[in-house]
């Protein structure tokens, strides 16, 4: 089987991975020059750092002014883990999950919290039908599977006026895409998907309902101190203010707070929802006029713009995993792009992340090098038979 010849073009950065990922196109360590290094995160220019993370992510994010925003520990994991363990036990529960993370927060709230929870699943590829869910119980989901590269198309099928608490782990999603505010009273996100930032911190967003609920209940489990919102049965407002639970570093809040500016330089959330929406549509084009790959979502409106994920469709390849790692290993070596296999727990394939901090002229020039790489490993197949 004769291929493409190798291209000649090759992305400028070769980082689609899906976590930590690509940093902004304009990033240097120059940037972070005025980190407060060596001081103290509760002296004043520590505060006011982390305040202007907070003010800056509402102002981008749209988030309403009556919203808590907090930066809490443990990434986006810290941040659904805080929300679960503090909120959930009031009411009937809700739990869904279409990839590995949502299958995560299943097994917390059964196994860990053993609540009796409605749990309603679907398999990779495929959404579960959030229409059908009772939103008079607290629902915990994820937005984006980042492993399934699979989305909520939109939130409409969510009532404004419900009983429960929308808990919604959106960290591929949070800066992606539009995220309706007063459908969800928990939302969670980290700083290293889609403004590229580093790992560790967790941003935890609270509706005026989920503070009611924060200030009314008292779960019956321990909650570890990193946990702990409510002292005397009143939110802990410093929290949300940047006084933060646990020390933060400083390094990597400069570090959001550059992203957060490059985010507004060039024209805020419309544009690095555009730029997601570019760099997924690339891959849409090619896999739509290619019979050997495809999308794994089988909605295309249910399919991630952010971490999209693809499985190789021809059938005469006899070990998918085998040669999905093939390809990868290929284009790694050949340093066009790195970390892009399937999530572990997800079907063989590649995972292509296309962030707004990825550019689309890079992803265009990767799918050269994927149909260069997919018909070398096709050709050695061939040759081995």
């Amino acid at each position: 089987m004769t291929g493409p010849a190798q291209p000649a073009k090759r992305p400028a950065n070769p980082r689609f991975s899906s976590g930590p990922c690509a940093k902004i196109p304009t990033f240097s360590l120059d940037l972070l020059a005025d980190a407060p290094l060596g001081r103290s995160h509760r002296a004043a220019v520590g505060k006011a750092k982390l305040k202007a993370a907070i003010d800056e992510t509402r102002e981008i994010l749209g988030v309403p002014d009556d919203y808590r925003i907090g930066i809490v520990p443990a990434s986006d994991t810290g941040a659904v883990e805080m929300a679960m363990w503090s909120l959930l036990g009031a009411r009937p529960v809700t739990m869904v999950a279409w990839e590995s993370f949502g299958a995560g927060w299943v097994t917390d709230a059964v196994k860990q919290l053993k609540l009796d929870a409605d749990v309603r699943t679907a398999d990779y590829g495929q959404i579960v039908d959030m229409a059908a869910v009772n939103y008079d119980t607290d629902v915990v989901f994820t937005w984006n599977g980042t492993t399934s590269g699979v989305r909520m198309p939109h939130g409409e099928m969510i009532p404004e006026t419900r009983a429960g608490l929308t808990i919604c782990d959106a960290t591929s999603a949070a800066f992606a895409m539009d995220l309706p505010w007063d459908k969800l009273d928990v939302v969670t996100f980290s700083w290293q998907k889609v403004m590229g930032g580093e790992a560790a911190h967790g941003m935890l967003i609270l509706s005026p309902r989920a503070v009611e609920r924060l200030e009314s209940y008292n779960p019956p489990w321990p909650l570890p101190k990193i946990f702990r919102m409510t002292k005397g049965g009143k939110l802990i407002e410093g929290i949300f203010k940047g006084e933060t639970i646990n020390t933060p570093s400083m390094l990597a809040v400069e570090d959001y707070l550059v992203a957060l500016d490059w985010a507004r330089s060039i024209g805020g959330l419309p544009a690095l929802i555009a730029r997601c929406e570019a760099n997924a549509g690339v891959i849409a084009e090619f896999c739509g006029s290619r019979d050997w790959i495809a999308n794994l979502a089988e909605d295309p409106a249910t399919a991630s713009t952010t971490s999209v994920c693809l499985k190789f469709t021809d059938p005469v390849i006899p070990d998918g995993a085998a040669f999905a790692k093939a390809v990868a290993k290929r284009l790694e070596a050949e340093g066009v792009a790195l970390d892009i296999g399937a999530y572990r727990d997800a079907p063989a394939g590649l995972r292509i992340w296309c962030g707004a901090t990825v550019e689309t002229s890079d992803v265009v020039a990767l799918m050269g090098w994927l149909d260069w790489a997919y018909h070398a490993e096709r050709a050695a197949l061939s040759a081995a038979a």
